[in-house]
C-alpha cells in the first residue's frame, strides 16, 4: 500500500466549526459530481428515499445508532476559553478531539455552575422529576452541548449519562472518598466506562469484533495520530460516521404497547419533555430478562421520510426544499469537502470494490451504506466504512493520554452500555 503518499495531515480548515480536521487519504483526488444530481439522488423520489414499514430490521437494537450520535457530538465538542489569557499549548491540547464526555461536563461545577446542583455541586441538576435537563423560562436546555437536545432519544441518553455520574458520586461517598475528590473521580469513572463501552460494546456491533481486536493490537493503518495531535478525518466526519442516518427506523415506540412515532417531527427536541412522555430504554436496547428491543433499520442507502423532510426546528429556514433532506445534506457535504469516491478508497485499502450504479464513482457516504448492504446484509459496516470508523475512534483514544486505553485502566469486563445507563 502507498502509505507514504497517503499519510494523514494534521489539520485543515473545516466549515462546521473550530475543531481540527484533516484527511486520511490526502493523496486521493476528490470526486467531482454535479450538485443537481446529488440533490436529485437525496431528495424526494431519489434513490435515498423509499424506506417503508417492512424495510427489514437489522440484527442490532435501535438504540445503537442513537448512541453513535452521542459519540459524534462528544468528539466534536470544543470548549475553548473565551475572554481570558490562554497558554497556546494548553489551547492546542484543549482543541484536540477526545471521547471525554465534554458534552456533559462542559467547564465543570465552577465554570458551568448552571449544570450542577447548588446544594450538592458534585452532582448534575435535573428538571422536576429527573427526566429532563433543567431549562430556562423559554424552554431552552441548560446543557453542556445544545446538540444533545435535537431529538427525544439523544436527550434521553444524555439524561441517562447524567444519572450515571450521580450514581458514581453516591458510590464514592459510600466508599469514604474525601469530598474534595468525589466529583473528579466520578467524572473519570464515568468517562473510562463510557470509553470502554465504545470500544468493547458499540464498535464490535458496528464494525465486527475481529476488526476491533486487530486495530487494538496493531494500531491504525490509515489513522494513527501521535498523543495530543489528534484530528478528525473528513472521510470519517462527512461520510463514514454518517452511517447512522441509514439506520433510523420509520417509527419508534417509547414504551411497551405505545404508539409508533417518527423521529421527526413527533420526537423533535429543543423544548421541555412533555408531561407523561418517558423513554423506556428497554424499547431501544436489549435488556436481560426483557423482550428484545426494537431493531435498527438495515443499512441499504435509503432514509426514512422523517429524514428526507426534516422539520424547520432542525434545518432552520432553507432556500430550496431539497435542503430539508438529510440525504441531500450528506451528499453535498462530501462534495463540498472534496471527498474521494468510495471505489477509490476501497482500491487504495486493497479491499473488494462494491458496485453501486454510479457511473463515474460513488459519493463516499452513499458508497459506505451500499457496501454495508452488500457485505453484511445491512447489519454492520463493510470493509471501507468499518476500517475508517474503527481506526478513528480507537485512534482518538490512543492519542488522548487521559483515556483508559492510554492509562491502561482496569474497567470491569462484560460491562455493557445498558449496565451503565440503567439504575
Amino acid at each position: 500500500m502507498a502509505r507514504n503518499c497517503l499519510s494523514p495531515v494534521r489539520s485543515v480548515d473545516h466549515p462546521t466549526g473550530p475543531a481540527r480536521y484533516g484527511r486520511m487519504f490526502p493523496g486521493l483526488e476528490p470526486l467531482s459530481e454535479d450538485p443537481a444530481r446529488l440533490m436529485g439522488a437525496g431528495g424526494e423520489g431519489g434513490i435515498c428515499d423509499g424506506v417503508v414499514e417492512d424495510a427489514g430490521d437489522a440484527t442490532e437494537a435501535a438504540g445503537w445508532p442513537l448512541f453513535g450520535q452521542i459519540v459524534a457530538h462528544d468528539i466534536t465538542a470544543d470548549r475553548s476559553p473565551v475572554g481570558i489569557a490562554v497558554d497556546p499549548e494548553a489551547l492546542r491540547n484543549a482543541r484536540s478531539p477526545k471521547l471525554n464526555l465534554e458534552m456533559l461536563y462542559s467547564d465543570g461545577p465552577v465554570g458551568s455552575a448552571y449544570l450542577f446542583d447548588v446544594d450538592d455541586p458534585a452532582k448534575f441538576l435535573f428538571s422536576a422529576g429527573g427526566h429532563d435537563v433543567p431549562r430556562n423560562q423559554q424552554g431552552v436546555a441548560l446543557i453542556g452541548d445544545p446538540r444533545n437536545d435535537v431529538h427525544f432519544f439523544v436527550l434521553g441518553l444524555h439524561v441517562a449519562l447524567l444519572h450515571a455520574h450521580n450514581r458514581f458520586v453516591d458510590r464514592l461517598r459510600a466508599d469514604g472518598v474525601p469530598e474534595a475528590e468525589v466529583f473528579d473521580r466520578a467524572r473519570i469513572m464515568l468517562t473510562w466506562h463510557y470509553q470502554w463501552v465504545v470500544v468493547h460494546d458499540f464498535l464490535p456491533r458496528l464494525v465486527g469484533a475481529d476488526l476491533v481486536e486487530e486495530v487494538l493490537a496493531e494500531g491504525g493503518t490509515w489513522f494513527a495520530p501521535r498523543p495530543m495531535e489528534a484530528f478528525i478525518p473528513l472521510e470519517f466526519a462527512d461520510a463514514a460516521y454518517r452511517y447512522g442516518h441509514g439506520q433510523i427506523r420509520p417509527a419508534y415506540r417509547l414504551v411497551e404497547g405505545g404508539p409508533a412515532l417518527p423521529l421527526f417531527p413527533d420526537l423533535v427536541g429543543f423544548g421541555p419533555v412533555r408531561e407523561g412522555r418517558r423513554l423506556d430504554l428497554g424499547q431501544i436496547f436489549d435488556v436481560p430478562g426483557r423482550p428484545p428491543a426494537q431493531r435498527a433499520k438495515r443499512l441499504d442507502g435509503r432514509l426514512p421520510a422523517s429524514l428526507i423532510g426534516l422539520p424547520r426546528q432542525v434545518t432552520g429556514a432553507v432556500d430550496t426544499a431539497a435542503y430539508r433532506s438529510l440525504a441531500v445534506r450528506d451528499l453535498l457535504r462530501g462534495d463540498t469537502t472534496g471527498l474521494p469516491s468510495g471505489e477509490h478508497v476501497a482500491s487504495v485499502m486493497g479491499v473488494p470494490v462494491t458496485t453501486t450504479g454510479w457511473a463515474h464513482g460513488t459519493p463516499l457516504w452513499y458508497y459506505i451504506l451500499k457496501e454495508a448492504e452488500q457485505f453484511s446484509d445491512g447489519n454492520r459496516l463493510g470493509p471501507v466504512g468499518g476500517r475508517i470508523v474503527a481506526e478513528v475512534l480507537i485512534g482518538l483514544l490512543r492519542a488522548d493520554p487521559a483515556s483508559y486505553l492510554s492509562r491502561e485502566a482496569s474497567v470491569a469486563p462484560e460491562f455493557g452500555l445498558t449496565d451503565l445507563l440503567l439504575p
